[in-house]
C-alpha cells in the first residue's frame, strides 16, 4: 500500500513542497511538484496540517500521573518534594493504578503528537516486580515505540537517601530482572517498538555497585544507560559528601562516561564538565518544564550543543510537569532557552530538532527522529484551525510560539493511531474516570 499524504499547509523536512508518500510503514519518498514518482494505491488529503516528524519523549515517570498538583508537594524543590512524594507512592502505588498512570501518561503524549516514549521506570512495589511488562503492554496496545529502562532504587531512607524502602527490590532482583527484560524485550532492529535501557535513578538513592554492574550489562547487551544527573545544587552538595567528588565525577568513577549514556536534566555542569561530556559523547534530556516547576535551574542547551552533547527533550514526570505534553514542552524549551541566551540564539527549530533527531539520537536511534526516505513513518499532523492560530504568518514557528498542544492526526509506523485528535479506540472519558478513581486514594 502506497499512501500520499498529500499538499500540506507545511512539512518539517528538507524537500517534499507537496507531502510525502508511505509504504510498508517507512517514508518511501518525499513528493516535489511533479507529485509522486509511482502511482499511489490512496490519497489523504493534508491541506488543513502542518507535518512534523513524530515527537520523541527521552525522560518521563509514568506513574507520577497519580499524583499531579498533590496538596504535599507543590511550591517545593526537589528533595523536600521527593520527600514528601516517596511517602505517599510507598504507602498506596499498587498494580492497578500504575497500569492505568502508564496508560494516561502515554495516551497524553500520543494525543501531544510523540510517537516514541522512554520512561524512566525505578519504583517497584512488592505486587509490582512485572512493572516493565506492563509499561509494555501498555505501549504496544497504543501502537506507540518505547525504550523501557528498566530503573532501580537500593538506597533508602534508613541508609541515609530520600526513597521510600516499599519502592525498592533488593540488588540481586534487580540484576536478573534487568537479565531478563533485556532478553525479552531489546529489540535492536529497524523499525523495533520496544527497546530496553538500563536506568538506576540517581546517584543519591542507588550504590555505587549498581551503577558499575549496569554499565557492564549495558556493554553485554549494547543497550543504552539512562540516569538523573546534574539537576540540583543538592545533589552537588550529596555527591561531595558522600563520594568526595562532584556528580560527573563520581559518572566517570562507575564507568558511566561513555556514549551509551544519556542524562535527565544536565543543568548544574561548570564549562570543563560540558566539555567533558562532549568529549565522551554523552546526550542530555532537557526537562524546561519539571525544571522550572522545582526551580532546579536552566540547562545550558547550546553551550552543550557546542561541545558536541547531544541535547533531546523530556516532559519529566507528570507530578513535577504537571502533564504529558512534549509539544507544550517544545514551546517552554524555546522560552526558557530565550531567557538563558537570547531571542536568536534559540528558534523555533532548535526546539524541535531537540524533541525529534536529537531525542532519537538520545536513545540510539537513527531510523525516526526526520521526514526523509528510508526512515520510519511516525508523524505527527496538527492543523490550524484554533483561533489562537489565527494571524500566524509561518506555519511551523506558529506550532511553537501560538502553543500547540494537540495534533489532529498521529501516524506510527505507517498507521494511524491519531485520527481527529482521539486515539483510535480509546474511550477517553472511562480512561477519565478510571484514572481519576485511582488517584483519589493518593490525596488521602
Amino acid at each position: 500500500m502506497r499512501t500520499w499524504i498529500r499538499d500540506p499547509i507545511a512539512m518539517l523536512a528538507n524537500g517534499g513542497t507537496r507531502g510525502l508518500v508511505v509504504e510498508d510503514g517507512k517514508i518511501a519518498e518525499l513528493v516535489g511538484r511533479d507529485g509522486p514518482a509511482m502511482p499511489c494505491d490512496e490519497i489523504l488529503d493534508a491541506r488543513r496540517h502542518v507535518i512534523l516528524p513524530g515527537l520523541v519523549n527521552t525522560h518521563h515517570h509514568f506513574f507520577q500521573t497519580l499524583t499531579r498538583a498533590h496538596p504535599k508537594a507543590i511550591n517545593k524543590a526537589l528533595f523536600p518534594w521527593l520527600k514528601q512524594l516517596y511517602q505517599i507512592w510507598g504507602a498506596h502505588l499498587d498494580r492497578d493504578g500504575f497500569r492505568l498512570a502508564v496508560r494516561v501518561a502515554l495516551t497524553e503524549l500520543l494525543m501531544s503528537g510523540c510517537t516514541t516514549a522512554s520512561d524512566h521506570l525505578f519504583v517497584f512495589p512488592a505486587d509490582l516486580a512485572d512493572a516493565v511488562d506492563i509499561e509494555a503492554e501498555e505501549a504496544l496496545r497504543l501502537g506507540m515505540r518505547m525504550t523501557l529502562t528498566r530503573g532501580a532504587i537500593n538506597v533508602g531512607f534508613s541508609s541515609g537517601g530520600i526513597a521510600d524502602e516499599r519502592l525498592m527490590q533488593d540488588y540481586d532482583t534487580v540484576i536478573a530482572d534487568c537479565e531478563r527484560v533485556l532478553a525479552r524485550y531489546h529489540d535492536r532492529s529497524d523499525g523495533a517498538f520496544l527497546r530496553v535501557a538500563l536506568a538506576p535513578c540517581a546517584p543519591f538513592n542507588v550504590t555505587q555497585q549498581l551503577m558499575i554492574d549496569t554499565a557492564a550489562l549495558a556493554e553485554k547487551h549494547d543497550c543504552r544507560l539512562h540516569t538523573h544527573l546534574g539537576e540540583t545544587s543538592d545533589e552537588d552538595a550529596y555527591c561531595l559528601h558522600h563520594f568526595g567528588c562532584r556528580p560527573l565525577d563520581y559518572l566517570e568513577e562507575v564507568g558511566w562516561l561513555n556514549q551509551r549514556v544519556w542524562l535527565a536534566h544536565g543543568i548544574h555542569f561548570d564549562d570543563a564538565e560540558i566539555a567533558r561530556l562532549g568529549r565522551h559523547g554523552l546526550g542530555v534530556c532537557h526537562c524546561p518544564t519539571s525544571n522550572m516547576v522545582l526551580s532546579s535551574g536552566i540547562c545550558r542547551t547550546k553551550d552543550m550543543e557546542a561541545a558536541g552533547v547531544t541535547i533531546g527533550l523530556g516532559v519529566d514526570g507528570s507530578a513535577s510537569n504537571d502533564s504529558s505534553n512534549l509539544m507544550e514542552s517544545v514551546r517552554h524549551a524555546l522560552l526558557l532557552g530565550r531567557l538563558a541566551y537570547d531571542a536568536s540564539s534559540i528558534t523555533h527549530l532548535d526546539v524541535l530538532r531537540w524533541a525529534t533527531e536529537g531525542s532519537a539520537a538520545c536513545l540510539g536511534r537513527h531510523d525516526i527522529g526526520r521526514i526523509e526516505p528510508g526512515r520510519q513513518a511516525d508523524l505527527a499532523l496538527f492543523t490550524l484551525d484554533e483561533l489562537r492560530f489565527s494571524g500566524a504568518g509561518d506555519p511551523i514557528a506558529a506550532l511553537v510560539l501560538c502553543g500547540a498542544h494537540r495534533a489532529d492526526r498521529v501516524m506510527i509506523a505507517g498507521q494511524w493511531r491519531v485520527v481527529d485528535g482521539v486515539p483510535v479506540g480509546m474511550d477517553l472519558a472511562r480512561l477519565r474516570y478510571e484514572h481519576g478513581r485511582a488517584a483519589s486514594v493518593f490525596a488521602e
